[in-house]
């Protein structure tokens, strides 16, 4: 399990320093938040490959912090609750959250749960190559090769790198790239944004004016195209 981050969001303390200690001795790396705007925070931040999300937040309500998740994330969700009845689960599947437990809980349950929602997902691949390992992405270490070559990415480049491949295939708007860059309160022109993707192209791509990884989808956004290797 190493390198995989799991951010824990409850704003009960017992219960999320010992859902953390848990899975700390499973082997994950964890973030802990007690409030929603901590947990908005940290998933742009953190870069976590799993969230468990408690819904009775004392600022923001779980279920609206799951949607502005959901927005512009993939990442696999775990929502805590509890609410027992059959309605609430399937509101809550149908926000976009990959499994639901009840309260209580043992650790050991969710533990396995956070284990099958990433075999599910493929969130326990931390490094992921393209065009035959011509660009190769290691999540754990922040490195990018290309032909083999590290590539010296900010740290905005690299996020919006990352955001991108995370929505393989799905056009992301300027602002919702930003929003996965700098966080839910980004408020940055769409030509800083254009600038960006072009060093990024300048650094990845042979040709960045006929971009193999990063295309340009007018008046839309950005998508990247590329499929990762088998």
């Amino acid at each position: 399990m190493s390198g995989i981050r799991v951010l824990v969001v409850d704003d009960e303390r017992k219960i999320r320093d010992l859902v953390g200690s848990y899975l700390e001795r499973e082997g994950y790396a964890v973030t802990l938040a007690a409030t929603g705007r901590e947990a908005l925070d940290a998933s742009i931040r953190q870069h976590p490959d799993l969230i468990v999300l408690d819904l009775r937040l004392p600022d923001i309500p779980g279920e609206e912090v799951a949607r502005s998740i959901r927005e512009v994330s993939p990442v696999p969700i775990i929502m805590l609750t509890a609410k027992s009845a059959e309605d609430d689960r399937v509101a809550g599947l149908r926000i976009g959250a990959d499994d639901y437990l009840v309260k209580p809980f043992s650790v050991r349950e969710l533990g396995a749960r956070v284990e099958a929602v990433l075999r599910r997902t493929g969130g326990l691949r931390r490094r992921v190559s393209f065009a035959g390992g011509r660009l190769v992405i290691d999540r754990a270490s922040h490195v990018v090769l290309v032909d083999g070559r590290p590539v010296g990415l900010t740290r905005t480049e690299l996020d919006l790198l990352l955001a991108l491949v995370d929505n393989a295939g799905r056009v992301l708007t300027r602002d919702q790239l930003m929003t996965l860059a700098r966080g839910f309160e980004a408020d940055v022109a769409e030509r800083t944004v254009d600038a960006h993707v072009k060093n990024l192209r300048h650094k990845l791509e042979d040709d960045p004016h006929r971009p193999h990884y990063v295309e340009t989808v007018q008046h839309a956004g950005y998508r990247f195209t590329a499929e990762p290797d088998a």
